[in-house]
């Protein structure tokens, strides 16, 4: 039987590692395939659309969360667009982000029924930086689950280190990873045959990294069914761990485990879209919204506004035990018909913060390499990651450049041509000083 599935592959790796190097390269290698590609990164602002190259009427970036938690319900309304002009491409690279947990991106093409019957997840391919993986593999859960998880692995950066660095460094992967298959790249040069149509995502090893693979990871911990009246009801909570918590409130076809069920797929876009603030004393009512909570005055009070009759469904965040939440009306506790609990999200470093700056205006060259040389000195320890695009005074083309702690590489692009110039940097890291970095790099303007 003909397989009209289309293969994507999810691209992954830590900070730095080497994804975008590696896509440009799938992007220029003679291959044969229309490949269109979706960005995710981690920051404020987003630079990695203008450091691919080549097929930009191809390129999807979402940058307004991590893909694997937050915006997971962009990347389903993304494909399934896509899928709409089949016929323009024939292969899907995902690119996440250096911070992204691959298994619930994987997930999301078991899972969601339209996406199992479109598309096949022909591998999760996972850049390892040979020389600065060491300072992340022990204190990060989502660099070893980058790499726990893949099905190929390429060990990039390989002039960077020793042979005998090298060796430890593969000893270790495969102790956590014996299945993939392991390539030593540097500029992550490697064969294409290598990581296309490498013959599918192994699920039976994802199940054995983590046997709750199968069970989505969702952006809310609880939803519940009530049967609600006509008028005004009121949600009480009490202090819990977190100042506000995000709930849905949607109508229902019925009381029942079924009607629940159906409703979960639509919140998850709906956890996806912004937020709407509601302070204490107002009003939530069944409109498909993404409500905040604040939680941060002493009586944590809200009205729940019901028009018609019928059947609700709340998702909370947060499981509402640990606000002591609980639903009234008429003075009487309302109790929900059905409930469930769902596999709450895996959190991130919260540690890892970034910092973007966007600014017109040409940078003089001479300041603009004393500040970064001294910047890296100080602080590359806790800069995992820098890149962008700058306009230096005199020069016609754009430079783009990539850091990865005190390493740092520049290049000339393309010429600005008639373009407004701009420069647009972003910086991942720890302990980064927003104020500091932003006045240092604008004192380096000519």
């Amino acid at each position: 039987m003909l397989n009209n599935q289309v293969p994507v592959t999810v691209l992954t790796g830590f900070l730095g590692s080497g994804k975008t190097t590696l896509l440009n390269r799938i992007l220029t290698e003679n291959h044969g395939k229309r490949i269109a590609v979706i960005e995710n990164e981690f920051g404020e602002i987003g630079v990695d659309n203008d450091l691919v190259i080549g097929a930009e009427e191809e390129i999807f970036e979402m940058n307004n969360g991590c893909i694997c938690c937050t915006v997971r319900g962009d990347l389903i309304r993304i494909l399934g667009n896509l899928m709409k002009r089949r016929d323009k491409f024939d292969y899907i690279m995902v690119e996440t982000t250096g911070l992204a947990d691959p298994g619930p991106v994987a997930q999301t093409f078991f899972m969601d029924t339209e996406m199992k019957e479109k598309l096949q997840l022909d591998s999760v391919t996972t850049l390892v930086d040979a020389k600065h993986i060491w300072q992340h593999i022990d204190d990060s859960d989502e660099a070893r689950e980058q790499i726990a998880f893949a099905d190929v692995i390429l060990l990039n950066k390989i002039d960077l280190v020793t042979e005998g660095e090298l060796d430890q460094l593969e000893a270790r992967i495969r102790s956590m990873n014996s299945a993939a298959k392991v390539y030593r790249t540097k500029d992550a040069v490697v064969e294409m045959d290598k990581i296309l149509n490498v013959g599918g995502f192994d699920l039976d090893r994802a199940m054995e990294v983590d046997p709750q693979f199968m069970e989505p990871e969702y952006p809310f911990e609880w939803g519940g069914v009530y049967n609600l009246s006509v008028g005004t009801h009121e949600l009480v909570l009490q202090e819990g761990p977190d100042p506000t918590m995000k709930v849905a409130l949607v109508p229902v076809s019925a009381s029942t485990d079924a009607a629940l069920s159906a409703a979960v797929e639509p919140v998850v876009m709906v956890f996806s879209d912004d937020e709407h603030e509601l302070s204490v004393g107002g009003t939530l009512q069944p409109s498909g919204q993404l409500i905040a909570l604040n939680l941060t005055a002493d009586e944590l009070r809200f009205d729940v506004q019901i028009g018609r009759s019928g059947a609700y469904a709340l998702f909370t965040e947060h499981h509402p035990d640990e606000f002591q939440a609980q639903l009234f009306g008429s003075g009487a506790l309302v109790k929900p018909v059905v409930e469930r609990e769902f596999k709450p999200d895996h959190e991130h470093d919260d540690e890892v913060t970034s910092v973007g700056i966007t600014t017109p205006g040409d940078l003089d060259p001479n300041r603009l390499d004393a500040w970064i040389s001294g910047l890296l000195m100080t602080k590359g320890v806790d800069i995992f990651r820098m890149k962008g695009i700058l306009s230096i005074k005199g020069q016609s083309n754009r430079f783009v450049f990539q850091g990865v702690h005190m390493l740092f590489d520049g290049r000339p692009d393309r010429p600005w041509g008639i373009e407004p110039r701009y420069n647009s940097l972003i910086f991942i890291g720890r302990n980064l000083d927003r104020t500091e970095l932003t006045e240092g790099f604008e004192a380096c303007l000519a």
